[in-house]
């Protein structure tokens, strides 16, 4: 009865997803791993059957931890799945890591995407873009609707907190699994994304992880390490063998300052920086993410 009060709409807004599913023909779903994208690529798996295909898009971006995750999960359900290189790496624009960088990253996997799926017929190519998302700064958004990318999840209405309970009634493990954006996302703008910054990104929250902390993220300000944790985990860290373990190995990875948010985590803390004006207007010259 308290998922009925809870969510009232739901099977409606799950049946609406069927049907847009079903009237997508050949489809590849733009997968990461992450609650929205796994529950997804297992609806149009459940919808489509085999004239669907899961693509994850690896780069020095992506965690190694989540890529195993995420092809864990599909092999577990069956999912077609292939994992495809992108580049972004090699674009000045992204690099630069100014406030559109989100744009710039999209637009590579949609492009590669798109020249992957062609030889295959796949007509249409979709990503896990939910209704809470058009809320927030996602210049990834433009990019989605210049390469004209179908977004299933937004045009059924469900929300995050919907979509994680439709995975938790499949008895899907990812219906709580804490928000996993890129490496890239972790990094303060104006710095340059690279190679050895994603990887000390990397190793400095696997050791978080192997602390016990379940929502974290690791912010990346040049010298200095800047360590959020979600508030019901933040007492955990509140100790000074916690914080001398903590230091130690991120002075290890070449930070020489480490500071603790007393925030604690919250999702785009970074575009707190960025003059209201930039996130209204965007920042990318062709394209105008917005």
């Amino acid at each position: 009865m308290q998922d009925v009060v809870a969510f009232p709409d739901l099977e409606a807004k799950r049946r609406a997803l069927d049907e847009r599913l079903r009237g997508a023909g050949r489809l590849m779903v733009a997968y990461s791993g992450g609650t929205d994208s796994a529950y997804l690529a297992f609806a149009a798996h459940r919808a489509l059957g085999a004239e669907m295909l899961a693509v994850i898009a690896d780069s020095p971006s992506l965690s190694r931890a989540h890529l195993r995750d995420a092809v864990e999960f599909a092999e577990s359900h069956g999912i077609p799945l292939r994992v495809i290189d992108t580049h972004e790496l090699e674009q000045a624009e992204y690099v630069r890591n100014d406030s559109s960088r989100c744009f710039h990253c999209k637009d590579e996997l949609f492009r590669v995407m798109r020249e992957f799926g062609a030889p295959l017929q796949f007509s249409a190519v979709a990503y896990g873009m939910n209704v809470d998302d058009r809320g927030d700064y996602r210049p990834g958004q433009q990019a989605a609707a210049n390469h004209r990318i179908l977004a299933p999840l937004a045009d059924a209405e469900l929300t995050k907190l919907e979509i994680r309970e439709l995975a938790r009634r499949e008895g899907l493990r990812i219906w709580d699994k804490p928000a996993s954006a890129c490496l890239s996302s972790r990094i303060a703008y104006g710095l340059p994304v690279t190679r050895e910054t994603l990887d000390a990104v990397e190793k400095g929250e696997e050791v978080l992880f192997a602390m016990g902390f379940r929502q974290f993220r690791l912010r990346h300000h040049g010298e200095l390490a800047r360590i959020e944790i979600a508030r019901e985990e933040l007492g955990d860290m509140l100790s000074l063998a916690i914080f001398e373990r903590a230091s130690k190995a991120l002075k290890q990875l070449g930070y020489k300052y480490v500071t603790l948010d007393l925030d604690g985590y919250r999702s785009g803390s970074m575009n707190a920086v960025l003059p209201l004006v930039k996130i209204e207007r965007g920042a990318v010259a062709s394209g105008g993410a917005q």
